[in-house]
């Protein structure tokens, strides 16, 4: 995992800032998501239900986990970062998670991921077309959500995230390209990272920051913020598929070496010029199946040619960078500080 930045600010009961706005999140978000999927059509609210956690496979109650709630957080900060209430920044709050778990959706198809959260992934239970459509009703749902009149001009909203939802697209598009080259740069990557993860979580942060109150150009640069941690949220994510727990993840571990996905620690391992460099290049030019042990010695070899210290360095460059901008923002002091503690937490994660 990345360095830990700077230590994160307490709460009173000792949990730390960040996590406590997650949870915050969770919260605010949680019952508003549960009531927006119930009014969809009974087939697609089964779904939606399943993959957010609290349906089961046959549609009863059930505990799942319906995620970090990360891009609602940084949403709701960004309202009071505007001057803003977290009442104000709900319906973009809702409509970003709403939007993020479309990606989720599709993404698993994509991949064949069969795990997601701790149990099967969507498509693994009720088939590809299903979760397809799943993920598309989900979307329509996010419009809908934003297009309730708010303090801010509906439009100018759903303009804000349609734009997002199309660079998130393009991104997912590079990533896919990227495993049929062998000539990805990480450059490259770094677009696709802020394209397919920092479209997103930058558009949280501006949608939470209209609805607050904010003028274009304060939007613009906590769009920015968001937009720079998105990346270094990537890039993590990228580092808990080569370093992370299966258990704490609920994803399995290996799953990008194994469909020799081009992620930024393989790709700066690849250009280090070792031996290990060379060893992972025929692990990624070969198409047979990797065992666990193959698994684990690939991403043996990402770390001891310098990926995954390359990749810290990157996450805590892209930090800098979030910071800076949120600098010039005016933010206010709660706002700053609640922004400050989730892109730490949201960096300094195991799953």
């Amino acid at each position: 995992m990345p360095t830990p930045v700077a230590p994160l600010p307490l709460t009173p009961s000792g949990e730390s800032l960040g996590l406590h706005l997650l949870e915050s999140a969770q919260a605010a978000t949680g019952p508003k998501m549960r009531a927006q999927c119930e009014r969809m059509p009974s087939r697609m609210a089964g779904l939606a239900g399943y993959h957010l956690g609290w349906l089961d496979e046959r549609g009863g109650p059930a505990q799942g986990s319906m995620g970090k709630a990360a891009r609602p957080a940084l949403a709701l900060a960004s309202t009071r970062a505007a001057g803003g209430s977290a009442s104000d920044g709900l319906g973009p709050a809702v409509a970003v998670e709403l939007v993020h778990n479309f990606s989720l959706v599709h993404d698993d198809v994509i991949d064949r991921d069969e795990l997601r959260r701790h149990r099967r992934a969507l498509w693994a239970v009720f088939g590809l077309p299903s979760a397809l459509l799943s993920g598309d009703a989900l979307l329509a749902l996010a419009l809908r959500v934003l297009s309730e009149p708010t303090g801010d001009p509906p439009g100018r909203a759903v303009s804000v995230l349609c734009d997002a939802v199309l660079e998130l697209v393009e991104g997912e598009a590079m990533d896919v390209s990227f495993e049929q080259r062998t000539d990805v740069t990480v450059a490259e990557y770094t677009a696709m990272a802020a394209a397919k993860t920092g479209a997103l979580m930058g558009c949280s942060c501006a949608l939470g920051a209209l609805a607050g109150g904010a003028d274009i150009e304060q939007a613009e640069l906590l769009r920015a913020f968001g937009r720079h941690l998105g990346v270094a949220f990537q890039i993590v994510d990228d580092l808990l598929g080569i370093l992370g727990d299966a258990d704490a993840t609920g994803k399995p571990v290996g799953g990008d070496i194994a469909a020799r996905k081009k992620t930024l620690p393989v790709l700066a391992a690849l250009a280090s010029s070792t031996p290990q460099a060379r060893a992972l290049a025929r692990v990624y030019a070969s198409d047979t199946h990797l065992t666990g042990a193959e698994l684990r010695h690939a991403a043996g070899l990402v770390t001891e040619a310098g990926g995954v210290q390359a990749a810290r360095r990157t996450v805590r460059r892209e930090l800098s960078l979030a910071f800076e901008v949120l600098g010039e923002a005016a933010a206010t002091p709660a706002g700053r500080r609640d922004l400050t503690a989730l892109a730490h937490v949201l960096t300094q994660r195991d799953h």
